[in-house]
């Protein structure tokens, strides 16, 4: 595996580079109490040797630091904006008033434009629905991203962490409604949590979407730090502590898994990232791994990676540690549906 083997994202005849990189951790500033830990200039340090190291899609969000991850790749883009697959989302608050947000008609009209404003550019490649939105209509949503389309806004569209049946419902009300479908689905997808191998990676091969997977290092569990010996969580623990509360039975196990793949690891010779991340690539369904560097160091070790070649024994063995279609924790899915949140919805 090499970054200059583009991957063609779904049925688009659209090259991308194997990694994508994600820039939920780029800020105008450290310390903004937004939650991006890397500073401005070092942002756009990271994305242009991402770029010179040969990666050519870029996926953010308006609402990673309310805007600011977007302000911060339009200023690194400058001049090199037509060689990038450029992908953002929205979906999440961006501001106090509850009605900026969601998957509305509305809001989309607003967001896209905050979105073009802020990343300097007067097109999105794959504009995304970061999560599905149980109060708006599934086609008002895609009626709304359809006429983008015919403007010339965005190019293509897509999702982030729908279920099965919204990924089906979305391309059956396009088609039946003489609509552009959906092109892409944004999934977590690494050693850990393998639940969308069941469902949501076949529906996109029988559709033809591109497939963006996110966290190949599962929050951190995968980073080598979390395991057996070293008897404390990753550093979000504090951050998202449902995901990496070690106390529970579904979390004790996926620690002795991540324990077990680091010790696999170890006798390959290889990092635990270098084997995450060459697993999450291996998937036919995956277009795109995201990665998620805070600093140069960590995209370097990213960029190493790329370059693992998982053979079929290597991957049987992790089949054997972490079965196909597990997901430990519930979460882990990247969103709960409200069926299996909220009690109420499952009790007379």
């Amino acid at each position: 595996m090499s970054l200059s083997e583009l991957r063609v994202f779904g049925r688009s005849g659209t090259p991308i580079s194997p990694l994508t990189l994600g820039t939920m951790n780029f800020g105008e500033g450290t310390g903004n109490g937004q939650g991006a830990p890397t500073g401005a200039d070092e942002s756009i340090r990271i994305i242009n040797a991402a770029l010179d190291a040969g990666i050519t899609a870029i996926d953010t969000a308006d609402v990673y630091s309310q805007g600011e991850s977007e302000q911060v790749v339009g200023r690194a883009l400058q001049g090199r904006r037509d060689d990038v697959f450029l992908a953002t989302k929205f979906h999440g608050q961006m501001s106090r008033n509850p009605a900026h947000s969601g998957n509305s008609r509305r809001w989309i009209t607003q967001a896209v434009e905050g979105s073009l404003r802020r990343l300097q550019t007067d097109r999105i490649d794959l504009y995304q629905a970061h999560r599905p939105d149980y109060n708006t209509d599934v086609l008002e949503t895609i009626t709304t991203l359809n006429d983008l389309i015919r403007q010339g806004k965005i190019l293509y569209y897509g999702t982030s962490v729908f279920t099965p049946a919204q990924l089906v419902e979305a391309q059956w009300l396009a088609t039946t409604n003489h609509l552009i479908p959906p092109l892409g689905n944004q999934v977590p997808y690494s050693m850990l949590v393998r639940g969308n191998e069941r469902d949501v990676l076949p529906i996109a091969q029988q559709y033809g979407l591109g497939v963006l997977a996110y966290g190949p290092l599962a929050g951190g569990w995968l980073s080598g730090s979390f395991v057996l010996e070293s008897g404390k969580p990753p550093t979000r623990v504090h951050t998202l502590p449902g995901r990496y509360d070690i106390s529970g039975p579904s979390s004790e196990r996926k620690l002795l898994a991540a324990d077990s793949l680091a010790r696999l690891a170890d006798k390959l010779e290889m990092s635990l990232v270098d084997l995450a991340v060459g697993f999450a690539l291996t998937h036919p369904a995956v277009s795109s791994v995201i990665i998620g560097p805070r600093s140069e160091e960590h995209l370097h070790a990213y960029l190493r990676a790329a370059e693992v070649q998982l053979g079929e024994t290597v991957l049987d063995t992790i089949d054997d540690l972490v079965p196909p279609g597990t997901n430990f924790v519930e979460r882990d899915a990247g969103a709960i549906v409200p069926s299996i949140e909220f009690a109420e919805l499952r009790r007379r």
